[in-house]
């Protein structure tokens, strides 16, 4: 999911989580809030950057904030409902447009390069991981050997392309055997169609061993995005760090 300001979740939804004896064929991640999340330094300087460069209406850089907020919690609940996806050139536009009232004309823009300052931006201001366990928990995973491992996420400001970048950055690119994100399929979760994509990768990379839907499990923050939509492909979930629970459940 974006890696800005999202709604708060409910928690009261339940996940499928392993039993505490079980090893899992195959481990499917979503990525912002679970595996990392943004730099605040990032946050700020974009919102810096657009009250100077994009605010002919002379807004507040509060109002700048906001609409970013607004936009980012807009173009989520969408995709959600949906399952498809908003790109972030579009998600971009949409923060000047609110800025600006929906007066400017957005012919002026170039979509394309803003999108470039801001890919360049965020390696100004790399995302970090998300907690001190995570790169352990993945490493114990690995160690255990016999699963395969992946990336299911929506994007939001920042594309696909970036967040592969921005993996190999934090030298945990070579944990995933894949990585699906929803710019770059036209699909967002719970979408049940994304879920059966990942499914027909998991088979492909898995061509010797008998993969069964209970020997799958998706991990990630967001109630409805992963929860429920793992639940409803037939797979396992576990939600952690919305919650009270950690990546570390996985090794208990």
């Amino acid at each position: 999911m974006s890696p800005a300001t999202r709604p708060s979740h409910h928690t009261t939804r339940t996940s499928q989580p392993a039993p505490r004896t079980m090893s899992y064929l195959h481990y499917s991640f979503d990525l912002w809030l679970t595996l990392i999340k943004s730099n605040p330094g990032f946050k700020a300087e974009r919102t810096r950057i657009f009250h100077r460069d994009f605010n002919p209406a002379h807004k507040s850089i509060e109002e700048v904030a906001k609409a970013f907020r607004l936009v980012d919690l807009m173009c989520n609940a969408v995709n959600e409902s949906t399952g498809k996806n908003i790109d972030a050139d579009e998600m971009y536009l949409m923060v000047v447009s609110l800025i600006n009232d929906n007066q400017l004309n957005l012919n002026d823009i170039d979509a394309g390069k803003l999108y470039a300052d801001m890919e360049a931006l965020v390696f100004n201001y790399l995302p970090v991981v998300y907690s001190p366990v995570t790169i352990e928990v993945l490493d114990r995973l690995k160690q255990k050997g016999g699963s395969t491992f992946s990336i299911l996420s929506n994007t939001g400001f920042i594309k696909g392309a970036t967040l592969k970048k921005i993996l190999a950055e934090l030298k945990m690119e070579k944990y995933f055997d894949f990585q699906l994100y929803s710019d770059e399929v036209g699909m967002s979760k719970p979408n049940p169609a994304l879920f059966n994509l990942m499914l027909q990768y998991i088979k492909q990379i898995n061509k010797e061993k008998d993969i069964t839907l209970s020997s799958i499990i998706h991990i990630g923050d967001n109630p409805k995005a992963d929860v429920e939509g793992a639940n409803a492909a037939g797979i396992k979930s576990l939600l952690i760090n919305s919650n009270n629970q950690s990546i570390f459940t996985l090794l208990s």
